[in-house]
């Protein structure tokens, strides 16, 4: 429950960096799926689908670094932080491989020989598995993790270095293309499960340590009836909680598209 917040729930970002960046990135991607794809892949129907795929992908980016939750997560609760940045991994970064189009990825890749190289490199398991957790693990490491919270720009950097090694995260199970496709069904829930092990150092250390890591909130106002201990140890619930929501839902979609595809072999 709050109590007396200073929190101004009425107060949303808009900051140019963060409205200019989101506008550009919406404009190239009315570009690329407007002229450019009618360019290099004529017969390729334009969808709806993708592009409330890529509206909601920026809109949940937004409602997680510019909503009155950033101002929660960076000055008073830990545990809004933790919810930030489960947006920031978990839905962002899918929502924004499903929206785009397979066809006009793989005529991408095929035009740019070395963005492709890149791509299979970036995206293979191991390295995008890699990234994603050693990115994540990097920023709760509480020199890193204060500077990040006292420095807007260290800040920032953290939200889009998350994002981005999201997105390589996420391309071994849904990326949209043939060319650098995502694992078959049976690796696919292997990386899954490492991810799963991945996570668990962070989740284990913020949980059941006895001390407060992090100074910020050590000393911030308290907003909710929850002791700064209570409020990590309820940060790192919620992260492992999310990452096996997610790893569950995944594994559960991976099953029965598994099996279905071998049902109808079989028929």
């Amino acid at each position: 429950m709050l109590v007396n917040s200073p929190v101004n729930f009425s107060h949303w970002h808009t900051e140019p960096a963060l409205i200019g960046g989101l506008l550009f990135v919406s404009w190239c991607y009315a570009i690329i799926i407007g002229p450019y794809r009618t360019k290099i892949c004529p017969g390729l129907p334009f969808t709806k689908k993708h592009a409330y795929w890529f509206f909601l992908s920026v809109l949940t980016f937004y409602l997680a670094v510019g909503s009155p939750l950033d101002a929660m997560g960076e000055n008073f609760l830990f545990s809004a932080h933790m919810i930030q940045h489960n947006i920031l991994m978990y839905t962002c970064p899918l929502f924004f491989l499903l929206s785009l189009p397979e066809q006009l990825v793989d005529q991408i890749f095929e035009k740019s020989p070395a963005l492709e190289k890149s791509a299979k490199f970036l995206f293979h398991p191991i390295i995008a598995g890699l990234c994603f957790t050693l990115i994540f693990s990097f920023w709760h490491i509480g020199a890193f993790y204060e500077a990040a919270i006292r420095d807007k720009t260290i800040h920032m950097a953290e939200h889009l270095s998350m994002y981005l090694s999201s997105i390589a995260m996420w391309w071994p199970v849904c990326g949209p293309s043939k060319r650098v496709p995502p694992l078959r069904f049976g690796p696919q829930m292997l990386y899954i499960l490492a991810l799963m092990l991945g996570q668990t150092p962070i989740f284990a250390f913020l949980t059941f340590s006895e001390d407060v890591l992090y100074d910020t909130y050590f000393y911030a106002e308290r907003i909710i009836n929850l002791s700064p201990l209570e409020d990590q140890k309820t940060g790192g619930v919620l992260m492992k909680i999310a990452n096996m929501a997610v790893s569950v839902g995944v594994l559960s979609s991976i099953f029965y598209r598994w099996s279905t595809r071998s049902a109808t072999k079989t028929a």
